[in-house]
């Protein structure tokens, strides 16, 4: 898929990549809509954990379609809330309308970001190849610090999350947005 984008213009690779997210949201949607609330009872929603399926599912009706946008800035929830906007039967052109937004304003910072990062290092690399081997240590090492960190942080959360769980209402299968 890379050689695809090797071609075109960054503008238009933008654009390819923008469509590809806001259809990857619209097949969350279809899906969330299609499996409805059985999905917190299937295997991956035992997985990711009805409590956390079911917060989402309250955001989602709270904030309507700044969750839908939102939903593209924040890692841990990006895939969750639109399958749960069609879990939810949020209306199709209220999420059609969110997910176009995120789509447009997730996506260009991400892939233009991203292009200037891989000139960069190679721009590093051409210059002094061990100083671009650090940089690449130094990186690996920073991520890995924040994954320890986080881990540690996590410490007692699973009995917190099944409290909070069990504090969550249940689902409404009323349309939201």
């Amino acid at each position: 898929m890379i050689d695809f984008f090797r071609g075109l213009p960054l503008w238009l690779g933008v654009s390819v990549a923008v469509a590809i997210i806001f259809v990857r949201g619209l097949v969350y949607y279809w899906i969330g809509r299609a499996v409805g609330p059985r999905i917190y009872t299937s295997k991956l929603g035992r997985r990711i954990g009805e409590g956390r399926l079911r917060r989402v599912e309250a955001m989602v009706a709270r904030r309507g379609v700044l969750a839908i946008v939102g939903a593209h800035w924040v890692a841990g929830i990006r895939h969750a809330i639109p399958i749960c906007a069609g879990v939810t039967r949020m209306p199709l052109p209220r999420f059609v309308l969110g997910s176009a937004i995120g789509a447009a304003l997730w996506t260009p910072p991400w892939i233009v970001g991203g292009y200037a990062v891989v000139w960069g290092w190679l721009k590093v690399f051409r210059e002094s190849p061990l100083a671009a081997a650090a940089l690449g240590v130094a990186v690996a090492a920073l991520a890995a610090g924040v994954v320890v960190l986080r881990r540690r942080r996590r410490g007692g959360a699973p009995e917190e999350e099944e409290a909070v769980a069990q504090d969550q209402p249940g689902s409404s299968s009323t349309p939201v947005g």
